[in-house]
């Protein structure tokens, strides 16, 4: 939504998942974990680097500390082209792991959607066929969600329907770029950030 108003969309699991696939990372992990984390097309399966890295923190900081270095080289390298892009009204850095990484520091502003349990239970079994016991091992390897609202600058309501959203969205879309001076001109286009 953030992108349909202007915003250049960053996001950080989308650049990843690219770099999963990179062959000096899955001969990596290959050697790590076997060629059992491997989908029958020779790519790397994500479920099963999942099943690995959230049930052992060990591994998932090992797995982090491979990713974390190549996807911010990537990072700097989208906000740049954003930058001189001249309809670009904000840079937005989507980002689970935003606290966890220090990416809030490099933010104008921070937004968290907000959903009651049940409808993240709903959504992430429906969206991406995640269990709730996967998803509840996820949100255990993060802050926690109270953490995060209390620290967001602006909170979206997600617990109703799409539009209602939308215009959630919008209200604060429109603040942050009054906030900000209204023009690329008065202020260059910060990121924010939209931790999950």
């Amino acid at each position: 939504m953030l992108g349909e108003l202007g915003a250049g969309v960053i996001e950080s699991d989308v650049l990843a998942h690219a770099e999963l696939n990179h062959p000096e990372v899955r001969d990596l992990l290959r050697q790590w974990w076997g060629d059992g984390i491997l989908g029958p097309d020779g790519t790397v399966d994500r479920r099963k680097v999942a099943a690995i890295v959230f049930n052992d923190p060990a591994q998932r900081h090992r797995l982090e500390a491979v990713l974390h270095p190549r996807v911010a080289i990537r990072r700097a390298d989208l906000m740049a082209e954003f930058e001189r892009q001249p309809k670009c009204r904000m840079i937005v850095l989507d980002s689970p792991l935003l606290y966890e990484t220090d990416l809030d520091l490099i933010c104008d502003a921070v937004i968290f959607v907000d959903a009651r349990p049940e409808l993240r239970r709903e959504r992430s079994e429906k969206g991406r066929g995640m269990s709730e016991e996967e998803l509840r091992r996820r949100e255990k390897s993060q802050q926690p969600l109270d953490t995060k609202r209390i620290r967001a600058d602006y909170i979206c309501d997600n617990n109703s329907s799409l539009a209602a959203l939308r215009a959630h969205v919008e209200r604060v879309f429109s603040q942050i770029v009054a906030e900000a001076g209204g023009t690329r001109d008065a202020r260059q286009p910060g990121p924010m950030s939209t931790p999950d």
